[in-house]
């Protein structure tokens, strides 16, 4: 008797070539079945890898932001409450900061415009130019631009532009320095400059900020520090880097969700017509079994052998998805769903996505994919063991 091992190998052998002589009948599972896969592993893939990516740029966020609010809306935060935070013991800096978002009439654009007491020492910007300085502190008119500014505003070579403040008069500004395109998730639509030209861009008063970032020297007492924070002004909005990091990683966790969901829709169309389909068998497979059974092989022995099948083409299938997805991230920056995940903005961030793969991803896949396919097949692939041969030959 040969050794169980031997006898599974054959059956296997038997299953491979079996596919390839009949590899015209399966060809449209297979294909229909690598685009579900590469659906749905592009949609993981660019989920992990955009959550990645904001976890590695929001590595240097302060690690508390404070804002003001009354009646639910943020309204400016007074320079006198800075003053009542030096008895929170903890608070190794304190950065005033003014931000807010100007609308280009003429390309219909939102900037995101940041005035900073010391723009350099700015733990959010750190470390993000490709080019140029930040604006020297006491030095009026100087700012550093996105690339996707840099685009809009059409400034190419120049360095010299105006923007309007709110009564239309002009403000002239000059560009020192450029941010990374490798950093645009978060700077694509970014200005930056000193805290006074941002007060006079948007027509506020000198004693005014939007929020206040605060660095602690422990980052263990951060909670605490944060509640104190909170209690000592009233009627603030006290943000930590960790809940910054957290609401990244549920929106692109939702967005990645929602898509899946929609996409498990033709997963569940494609198992019923994998269903369907192997419920059909022809006249030429029930000669196949019949001929199987004189032969020696038993019921068991041909559902292996149907399993080994629908086994191969579910890895093959799976294999060639994922890869397509990788590509797809990889070489094309998720193009299909790009949309989806970073909005309709019309300064849409354009940057490169670095794949980022886990090995819980590749199981999720797997078991959403290839686990409901080989269910599916169960039933048909006993329905044809079961024929008797003297039936069929």
């Amino acid at each position: 008797m040969r050794p169980p091992l031997q006898k599974q190998l054959n059956i296997l052998d038997y299953g491979l070539r079996s596919l390839w002589q009949k590899k015209g009948r399966h060809l449209c599972v297979f294909l229909i079945f690598s685009g579900v896969i590469f659906l749905l592993a592009s949609f993981q893939f660019m989920a992990a890898s955009l959550t990645r990516t904001a976890e590695l740029l929001l590595a240097t966020v302060p690690d508390i932001t404070v804002q003001q609010l009354s009646a639910g809306r943020q309204i400016p935060l007074a320079e006198e409450s800075v003053a009542h935070l030096d008895s929170v013991f903890g608070i190794s800096n304190m950065s005033p900061r003014v931000w807010g978002y100007y609308f280009d009439e003429r390309n219909g654009a939102n900037y995101t415009v940041i005035g900073s007491s010391t723009p350099a020492a700015d733990p959010l910007l750190e470390s993000l130019l490709v080019s140029g300085r930040y604006p020297v502190a006491g030095e009026r008119a100087e700012v550093v631009l996105g690339s996707a500014v840099i685009s809009n505003l059409d400034l190419q070579e120049r360095n010299s532009f105006s923007l309007f403040r709110p009564d239309l008069s002009r403000i002239s500004l000059q560009r020192v320095g450029v941010f990374r395109e490798s950093t645009n998730l978060l700077t694509a639509d970014l200005i930056v400059m000193s805290i006074d030209d941002a007060r006079d861009l948007f027509a506020m008063e000198k004693h005014e900020l939007t929020d206040l970032l605060i660095q602690v020297g422990n980052p263990t007492e951060i909670p605490t520090i944060a509640k104190k924070i909170a209690e000592t002004i009233p009627g603030s909005r006290v943000i930590t880097a960790e809940q910054i990091r957290k609401t990244y990683e549920a929106v692109f966790s939702f967005r990645s969700g929602f898509g899946a969901v929609c996409l498990l829709a033709s997963l569940a169309a494609f198992v019923i017509l994998a269903f369907d389909k192997a419920l059909g068998f022809s006249t030429e497979d029930k000669q196949e079994v019949g001929i199987l059974k004189i032969l020696g092989w038993q019921t068991r022995d041909i559902m292996r052998l149907r399993f080994y099948e629908s086994l191969a083409t579910a890895g093959c299938a799976f294999g060639l998805g994922v890869s397509l997805a990788w590509a797809h991230i990889l070489f094309f920056d998720g193009g299909l769903f790009r949309f989806v995940f970073l909005g309709w903005s019309v300064l849409r961030p354009s940057f490169d996505i670095v794949p980022f793969i886990q090995g819980r991803d590749i199981l999720l896949l797997f078991s959403f994919s290839a686990l409901p396919y080989l269910a599916a097949t169960i039933i048909p692939a006993w329905r044809a063991s079961i024929v008797r041969a003297d039936s069929v030959v």
